[in-house]
């Protein structure tokens, strides 16, 4: 087990309920070298070094992340890197190490000389894909100003994670890395899961005529009435919903039956309830209490005029919103359609059936990522099981039609992890490698180049292969990515306070699975345990994911909720 995974299975044992006299310090994180693309041999998957983040001149806009750290009035490149602390020399600075971008003892260069270990994809990591994400990535800023405020101050010794992208900038950047899918028409029974791309407008009022709302009787005056009836004496037949026939016109003193959905006939000044009349003689009405004027009439436009805005673009088509744009008089919608997702399952130490065995363990992620991507918005149109073969992989994330691949596993940088070199191999833009959350922090954003007769590229989203990491993953990169594509707002993380004190990483985010407990002033959440990277057990029965600051939360302290999407 790597450093890293020690303590986090120690953070998943602080919040176990087991009692302890006092906590232990945090175990010390070992200094992650920094590495090159092709020196990926002997790294675990918590060895995951997110590497430089610079980006070049003239490659596009940084995400709201990057460049943090550079000093006001630095030009680019010549400051310290991103994040860098006071204890870093900064540019310009000679010391002891001499001019800068020169060697400086210790065969370490001087903060501003180039990286021999930098690749060209790194460079273009922070550019954004698209003008529709600039003002995502504007707004969720504040968000990751605060979180920034929760972190303790760096260590020397953790220069190697300080690209890496804390939570809330990894959320900002990719749900500004994509502008939304252009939108289609459909029929409304084709629209159902889509992304409303227009607004809907009444057609017509609503309702289009005056109405009754129960069975009963159409009245005229306060009574008693007669039975309304025809030329030759005879009674009128009652009023049903949908009659085509103009309805009589009533005289004062006159009633005629009515059925609900009917048009109310011209003189009618309330609908007696079925229940409430009172036969007298056989031929006349009356009531014990009668009707107030306009009583159990619907009047037309109540609900809607012609020409009133119903629903803003972005909402999603429900079965109630097919229900009105029916009703306002649509037989069809403007939509922005799912993003379609392909998953692709890593791994040849993976079963797919029956019980572990010979050092294999089960899937987990297979059967789990492509329903929890369907119940994001996105329309899986496979889940492929590729194992551990670089040319199967490459064939398959080249040769895609989808709008977003998930991958599982192979994000890190061991022998057998080829997602990283398959990306450098496509010159694929890396938007987000790696995030200071736990668990899931080698998870990985990738901008794709478009393929040949497509006018857009698509996006990869890399999960660790931990199943509670991936989880995090896909809350983390892949929620907000498909409400980008989809054109759905991100939305706003409400609060709930604390029941329990919960464990925090020094440096980093921690989602941590919860279940509501109480009501009204008394409502908290409470941690679950079985909450290590590699468990599911907590997520299979909690109703959200708290997401914990660095250094961890007390009882009673409201902390952002990450609701489930179900």
């Amino acid at each position: 087990m790597s450093g890293s995974d020690e303590l986090d299975e120690a953070i998943a044992l602080a919040n176990s309920g087991r009692a302890r006299p006092t906590p232990p310090p945090a175990p010390r994180l070992k200094r992650i070298r920094r590495i090159r693309w092709d020196d990926w041999e002997n790294l675990d998957e918590d060895e995951f070094d997110p590497g430089p983040g610079e980006d070049e001149e003239g490659e596009g806009e940084q995400p709201a992340w990057a460049g943090q750290g550079a000093r006001s009035g630095t030009a680019p490149g010549q400051g310290p890197a991103r994040g860098g602390h006071p204890g870093d020399t900064p540019h310009g600075d000679q010391g002891a190490g001499g001019r800068s971008g020169e060697a400086r003892p210790g065969g370490a260069p001087s903060p501003g000389a180039p990286s021999s270990d930098a690749h060209p994809a790194d460079s273009r990591a922070n550019a954004g894909t698209g003008t529709g994400g600039t003002a995502r990535r504007t707004a969720s800023r504040e968000s990751a100003s605060r979180e920034a405020r929760h972190t303790p101050p760096r260590q020397h010794g953790d220069r190697s994670r300080a690209s890496a992208a804390t939570w809330s900038e990894a959320v900002a950047t990719a749900a500004g890395a994509a502008d939304a899918l252009p939108s289609a028409t459909v029929p409304l029974d084709r629209a159902l899961g889509h992304t409303l791309a227009a607004a809907v407008t009444a057609l017509t009022d609503l309702p289009p005529f005056d109405t009754s709302a129960m069975d009963g009787w159409a009245v005229c005056g306060p009574g008693p009435w007669v039975p309304a009836r025809t030329a030759d004496g005879a009674e009128r037949p009652g009023l049903l919903a949908g009659d085509r026939s103009e309805p009589p016109q009533l005289a004062d003193g006159e009633a005629i039956r009515i059925a609900t959905g009917a048009r109310v006939p011209p003189g009618t000044s309330a609908v007696l309830r079925w229940e409430a009349a009172e036969r007298i003689g056989g031929a006349r009405l009356r009531s014990p209490s009668p009707p107030q004027a306009g009583a159990d009439i619907r009047p037309r436009g109540q609900e809607c005029r012609e020409g009133d805005a119903l629903l803003p673009p972005g909402r999603i088509v429900t079965p109630p919103v097919l229900g009105l744009a029916a009703a306002a008089g649509y037989d069809e919608l403007e939509i922005v359609p799912r993003p379609r997702a392909e998953v692709l399952v890593l791994g040849d130490e993976l079963l797919h059936s029956g019980l572990p065995r010979d050092g294999r363990i089960r899937d987990a992620l297979g059967p789990m990522v492509g329903p929890w991507l369907t119940a994001l918005g996105a329309e899986v149109v496979a889940t492929r099981l590729l194992g551990d073969d670089a040319e199967a992989l490459h064939e398959a994330v080249s040769g895609t039609t989808a709008d977003l691949i998930v991958t599982t596993g192979g994000t890190a940088r061991g022998p057998v992890d080829h997602l990283q070199p398959t990306l450098r191999r496509m010159d694929a833009r890396l938007l987000v490698r790696g995030v200071r959350v736990r668990p899931g922090h080698p998870m990985l954003l990738a901008a794709l180049r478009p393929q040949q007769g497509r006018r857009r590229g698509s996006h990869l989203v890399g999960l660790p292969g931990n199943p509670l990491a991936a989880l995090s993953g896909l809350v983390t990169l892949a929620a907000p990515l498909l409400r980008a594509l989809a054109g759905r707002a991100e939305p706003e993380l409400r609060k709930a306070t604390l029941g329990a004190e919960v464990s925090g990483h020094p440096r980093d985010t921690r989602l941590v699975p919860v279940r509501h407990e109480g009501s009204g002033i008394r409502a908290r959440i409470r941690p679950l345990r079985y909450a290590g990277p590699s468990m599911l057990r907590g997520v299979a029965s909690c109703d959200a994911l708290a997401v914990v600051p660095p250094g961890g939360a007390a009882p009673g302290e409201d902390v952002p909720l990450v609701e489930l999407p179900w």
